[in-house]
């Protein structure tokens, strides 16, 4: 929250285990100002449509690349939640349960492209609204520097200002690997007050001093499964 504007970063969709309760936001939609999307992986982007749908009356803000991908990437997954609704509300018709509703629609899924705001990589997009000159106007500038992850992925640099006094923001979003074919090694951002950095993989160490060798890695859990029975 900079200057009473509320800003999100991502709003994605719990896959796999039922760890969050999918049905239910943390906050207000229609309280958001901006939507800032890292990329456009499910965890990061499906729940989206659902902001939407709740009353989101902001600006989604993401790389041209990322948008296109989230157009088809959401109405999949809202296919999916229909599909979902429909076998879970057969099942419900023979048992007596109550039905159930599914998170969004693909309508609401294509809806989400009237809100979206793109940009390029290295492109600084003001969020500062008013009359004042830029340089006057007390806001928040975001950058989108390539993470490397996915076809238009980012990571966001966040530079607000508020009460006379800046702080640059990092939010890295999901990095990438060095050396992979088709996306770009990942753009490393050198200053920040803060950085918030996913951490699926906090809890181990990565050797960067050689190249991975994800085949070999996989025969040796393999291996090791089978002999542990």
């Amino acid at each position: 929250e900079v200057n009473g504007r509320k800003i999100l970063i991502d709003c994605g969709l719990q896959q796999g285990r039922d760890e969050h309760d999918d049905n239910a936001l943390d906050f207000a939609p229609g309280q958001i100002d901006y939507c800032l999307v890292t990329h456009a992986h499910i965890d990061h982007t499906g729940r989206i449509p659902m902001l939407v749908k709740q009353g989101f009356q902001g600006r989604i803000v993401a790389t041209r690349l990322t948008a296109d991908l989230m157009d088809i990437m959401l109405q999949d997954s809202a296919h999916i939640q229909e599909s979902d609704a429909e076998w879970k509300n057969r099942k419900a018709e023979r048992s007596g349960a109550p039905r159930v509703e599914p998170l969004y629609t693909i309508e609401d899924a294509q809806r989400v492209k009237q809100y979206m705001t793109t940009c390029e990589y290295g492109q600084v997009i003001d969020l500062c609204e008013g009359n004042q000159p830029l340089d006057l106007c007390e806001g928040v500038r975001v950058e989108f520097v390539d993470a490397g992850h996915l076809l238009g992925s980012a990571s966001i640099l966040v530079t607000a200002t508020e009460g006379g006094i800046t702080k640059q923001i990092v939010f890295s979003g999901d990095i990438g690997n060095r050396d992979q074919p088709i996306i770009r090694d990942p753009q490393y951002i050198r200053d920040a007050d803060y950085v918030l950095t996913e951490s699926t993989y906090g809890d181990r160490l990565h050797d960067m001093d050689k190249d991975p060798d994800y085949t070999a890695d996989l025969a040796a859990i393999i291996h090791e499964a089978l002999g542990n029975g």
